[in-house]
């Protein structure tokens, strides 16, 4: 079944699903904002989720997350962590074992039809007819959610993700990078108001890359709300305006990725000398110092966020030690260093 399916008992229901006048794609009333001013409310709302397979294995355990309309959220873990369990319960491909979950004012249990109706997928798999064309795996798409044709719309997603050339092309003559284009087509083809894509950069071309952020930057000025994850840290930098950190099927962290790296950021200053040294003063040893470069720099490690850094403190202690300076410059601590910090610190 594709991502689109409401149900996966068997495709009746699935049907039934999409012919329903329910599928208009609004959102419930509650959620509209009252006017200009007023804060944008959640999107997507989850409380006390928890997922067990075989009454054993728990993937999820008591997540909870909102995510505001137009956001982006970037949902970082190593494998096994529960990323793409969470994304196929708040999708409907899986049931949870308890907890909540509403998007756009809608619970996915009690209104699925409508809830699921705002939903776009891209799965980490590519699950395609290979003997289709790529105009009508879109078309038939856009007609399981009960929605008429548009083909000024097809045309325009199809511009975006550079396809309109290969629109008659069978599934099975696109390479592995155009398949996988085709399923971020398919999960926008009936206007989703919030897009969750799974590694949908993983194992594709700097060209598609790009595409994919020049895309997601749009779609975010459109108020359309996206949950990413990425093994690629530097892409969750680029994009994301806040990041999740899932490990063993909990949230160790959700913070704006500005503050993130200002709380749990580290600075380094890199001291170059002129003449190396085997050993650092006794009077350094109240900094955090350390020799690199076979003694022929020192390392200062300080925090981001202090008002002091005591830097200038330090070269004047240095001077007076005797030791010239050649050169110095600065570096902040990553998102990938500070997200593999926090894992070996829940991992204690």
């Amino acid at each position: 079944p594709t991502q689109e399916m409401p149900c996966l008992q068997d495709a009746k229901s699935a049907i039934s699903w999409s012919s329903t006048a329910c599928c208009t794609g609004e959102l419930n009333p509650r959620f509209q904002k009252i006017g200009k001013g007023h804060n944008i409310r959640r999107f997507l709302e989850i409380n006390a989720l928890k997922k067990t397979y075989n009454d054993s294995f728990h993937a999820l355990m008591g997540i909870d997350l909102s995510v505001e309309q137009g956001e982006i959220l970037a949902l970082l873990g190593p494998n096994g962590a529960g990323k793409t369990t969470l994304i196929a319960t708040i999708c409907g491909l899986a049931s949870p074992t308890s907890g909540t979950i509403r998007v756009g004012g809608y619970d996915i249990k009690t209104d699925y039809r409508a809830a699921r109706k705002l939903i776009g997928l891209v799965p980490q798999e590519i699950s395609l007819e290979p003997f289709e064309t790529v105009m009508n795996t879109l078309q038939f798409s856009r007609g399981l959610f009960g929605l008429g044709a548009d083909p000024a719309l097809i045309e325009q997603i199809l511009k975006q993700l550079s396809l309109w050339d290969k629109r008659h092309a069978q599934i099975k003559s696109l390479s592995g990078g155009m398949r996988r284009r085709v399923m971020i087509a398919k999960a926008l083809v009936h206007e989703p108001r919030i897009l969750f894509l799974d590694e949908p950069t993983a194992g594709v071309d700097v060209e598609l890359r790009r595409d994919m952020w020049a895309l997601i930057s749009q779609l975010k000025a459109d108020g359309v709300t996206i949950i990413l994850t990425t093994h690629y840290i530097d892409e969750a930098e680029a994009i994301a305006d806040r990041i999740a950190v899932i490990d063993n099927g909990r949230i160790l962290l959700v913070e704006s990725k500005a503050t993130l790296m200002q709380q749990m950021g580290q600075k380094t200053l890199t001291i170059e000398l002129t003449q190396p040294t085997e050993t650092l003063p006794e009077s350094l040893a109240a900094y955090n110092l350390s020799l690199i470069n076979d003694g022929q720099a020192i390392k200062y490690a300080y925090g981001a966020t202090g008002e002091r850094t005591g830097i200038t403190t330090l070269l004047s202690d240095l001077s007076k030690a005797g030791l010239v300076l050649r050169d110095l410059h600065t570096e902040q601590s990553s998102l990938e260093e500070i997200f593999i910090t926090l894992l070996q610190d829940a991992n204690k």
